[in-house]
């Protein structure tokens, strides 16, 4: 569904990480992990997670976009944004897309996030803990460096504050101040996890980041195929 919105606020939320608040015009029906695409011209349509839970979105759309100098396919979309933010015109998005969303299961959760799919984690956690999930839930988020975990401070107070979830940052370059994991976050994943085969996991990132996980998962964790859950799957 073709949807006009209005640019509410745009924000930083690390280096050359956007956090982007859209108000559409009529309401929005999705799903915990579902996207939106962001319509850039007739045939130019851009996928962005929706960061928002859909039970607690309050009737705006919050996107976490990363858009380096050399991503020019997101940066152009911040550039509108910020131009639709100045002159008050409108950004035309079409939502809900995604068969990725949260399935409702008694099985543990394992979320994956490389960067700003973080983005699509955030939203099936939001979603859980708002209904009150006591599943077992293990969030691992890999980035560059700390400075790219834009959601470090409230990870580690969600961790503290419910049982059942567990957050495990990883970064590349521990910058020799960093004291939690190191280097993939897919072989951090490899390394606490012998047996996926009672697990529900879900994972955004880049299309080989979830190419590659599947596969590892599968043949070397027990991870079974029906119960991975990533919209990359639809590309690769």
């Amino acid at each position: 569904m073709t949807i006009r919105c209005k640019v509410k606020s745009i924000k930083p939320l690390a280096s050359n990480t956007f956090r982007v608040l859209l108000h559409p015009e009529t309401p929005v029906e999705f799903e915990a992990g579902q996207y939106l695409m962001v319509v850039m011209g007739e045939k130019d349509k851009r996928p962005f997670s929706i960061a928002s839970s859909p039970c607690r979105h309050e009737g705006e759309l919050e996107l976490h976009i990363g858009a380096a100098e050399e991503n020019a396919y997101a940066l152009e979309v911040v550039n509108r944004m910020h131009e639709a933010l100045s002159n008050g015109s409108d950004i035309v998005i079409d939502a809900p897309h995604g068969d990725a969303a949260l399935k409702e299961s008694d099985r543990s959760m394992l979320l994956i996030a490389g960067g700003t799919g973080f983005s699509y984690v955030r939203s099936i956690l939001d979603h859980c803990i708002s209904q009150n999930i006591n599943n077992p839930i293990y969030l691992y988020w890999g980035a560059r460096s700390k400075s790219q975990l834009y959601a470090f401070d409230e990870l580690t107070s969600i961790e503290e504050q419910h049982a059942n979830i567990h957050f495990v940052p990883v970064v590349e370059d521990d910058e020799g101040i960093w004291t939690g994991k190191t280097g993939n976050v897919l072989q951090a994943v490899m390394q606490d996890f012998s047996d996926l085969s009672e697990y529900d996991i879900y994972i955004a990132g880049r299309f080989e980041m979830a190419g590659s996980a599947r596969e590892q998962f599968i043949f070397n964790k027990k991870a079974k195929v029906e119960q991975i859950y990533s919209d990359a799957f639809a590309f690769i």
